[in-house]
C-alpha cells in the first residue's frame, strides 16, 4: 500500500516512497526537500528538537498548502510528511516532494510550501539547547 500524500507521524521519514508516489510520465522534475535537525541556531548549540502538532488539522493544512502550490505553479502531485516527537541532530523533520513538468516550478512550490508550513501549520517546535534550557519556537525570521 502506498503512503499517504500528507502525514504527521512519529516514524522516521523516508523520501523514496514519496518520490515514487508523485512520479508520473508527464513529469520532468521531482524535487525533494528534507528539513533536518541542525546542531545550532543563532550561534547557540542545540541538543535536539521536539515537535508537537494538532494532527488532524495539520494534515488538512499540509494538503491545503499543496493544493495552493499546485494551482500557483501548475505542478503535478505533491507529498508532505512531518515528524513529531523527539528528534535528534541530523534526523529529518519534514519532507516535501513536488513533481512538476519543469524544475523551476517544482523548486518554487517546495520552497513556498516550507515557508507556509512555518507560518500556518498547527505544528510547534521546541528547541532543546545544549545547556539544558528550552524554548518554543515561533517565527524563525523574528529570532534571527
Amino acid at each position: 500500500m502506498p503512503p499517504p500524500f500528507f502525514q504527521v507521524t512519529t516514524a522516521p521519514l523516508d523520501p523514496a516512497p514519496l518520490v515514487e508516489l508523485v512520479a508520473a510520465p508527464n513529469i520532468g522534475a521531482v524535487v525533494t526537500f528534507a528539513g533536518t535537525v541542525r546542531n545550532n541556531f543563532g550561534g547557540r548549540a542545540t541538543a535536539r528538537l521536539e515537535y508537537e502538532a494538532f494532527e488532524p488539522m495539520a494534515v488538512k493544512v499540509l494538503a491545503q498548502l499543496a493544493n495552493e502550490a499546485q494551482a500557483q505553479w501548475n505542478t503535478g502531485a505533491i507529498a508532505v510528511h512531518h515528524r513529531i516527537g523527539r528528534l535528534e541532530i541530523g534526523e529529518t523533520a519534514v519532507l516535501i516532494v513536488v513533481a512538476a513538468p519543469h524544475r523551476h516550478e517544482a523548486f518554487a512550490a517546495a520552497e513556498h510550501i516550507m515557508d507556509r508550513i512555518k507560518q500556518v501549520a498547527p505544528i510547534w517546535k521546541k528547541e532543546i539547547w545544549a545547556d539544558g534550557a528550552s524554548e518554543w519556537v515561533g517565527n524563525e525570521k523574528e529570532r534571527q
